[in-house]
């Protein structure tokens, strides 16, 4: 074979069945994000630190940037793609929520709260399935 004999596979459009598992991760990590930071949000520090091992009462003002973090993961992983007005932010809101849960885990592990990587580990593996389909193999079109 010769340099120029070797072409490029042609674009494969994303199939009907990963657009549907993008969609229902977009959902559950979504809802997961959403419930979570409203928690932390509306929640008295104390009442939260009963439930989360982490939380000190010194960490008010922390507890309340994560949860404000959350719920914008949340919101950033559905309405782009629903109003498809700037749907390339949903992968980028896949990225943020990966991000959010790398740092949980680190948290948990240095903690040693081996038993509480589950969530960050699922919903960050969700979270980076969801940025890497929106933003390579399935992005979602924008509204002409």
């Amino acid at each position: 074979m010769n340099a120029t004999s070797v072409r490029a596979p042609p674009s494969v459009p994303a199939s009907r069945a990963l657009h549907i598992a993008l969609w229902v991760a977009q959902v559950l990590v979504a809802f997961a994000f959403f419930m979570a930071g409203t928690a932390k949000l509306t929640q008295p520090i104390d009442e939260l630190a009963k439930t989360m091992s982490w939380i000190t009462p010194s960490s008010g003002p922390l507890v309340r940037f994560i949860g404000l973090s959350e719920v914008a993961g949340a919101l950033g992983l559905l309405l782009p793609s629903i109003t498809r007005i700037l749907p390339v932010l949903t992968g980028l809101a896949g990225v943020g929520c990966t991000t959010i849960m790398v740092l949980a885990a680190g948290v948990h592990l240095s903690r040693g709260e081996y038993s509480g990587l589950t969530a960050p580990i699922v919903l960050g593996g969700l979270s980076a399935f969801i940025a890497w389909g929106r933003l390579k193999k399935a992005p979602i079109p924008p509204r002409a």
